[in-house]
């Protein structure tokens, strides 16, 4: 994530289970996080509003790339949500050059 002007607090839009891409059979739970203001979060697919409700997670059941919004935060980075036949995933972490990683590969 690019930094944040001081003070700042930015939303994040998390994914479980934490593999990218995000694949639609995987079941996969969105979660809109950011500290401050409680409230309406609205919710944005394919770069149209989608919903806009108190619920700060929800599972997936359509592909697509998903944003939200919180109240005075932004909105977050968007993540895509995959229904392919086959999928070559890695671990949702910073990697750094000489880290072991495992990849998985789903169909």
């Amino acid at each position: 994530c690019p930094p944040s002007p001081t003070g700042a607090q930015i939303t994040q839009l998390l994914v479980e289970p934490p593999w990218r891409p995000a694949v639609l059979w995987d079941r996969v739970t969105l979660t809109c996080q950011g500290s401050g203001t409680a409230g309406v979060i609205t919710w944005y697919k394919d770069g149209q509003r989608w919903g806009k409700n108190s619920r700060d997670h929800f599972i997936v059941t359509e592909s697509g790339t998903y944003t939200c919004d919180r109240p005075g935060r932004g909105l977050s980075f968007p993540v895509r949500v995959f229904d392919g036949p086959l999928v070559l995933q890695v671990p949702v972490r910073p990697l750094l050059e000489g880290d072991t990683v495992t990849l998985r590969c789903r169909r």
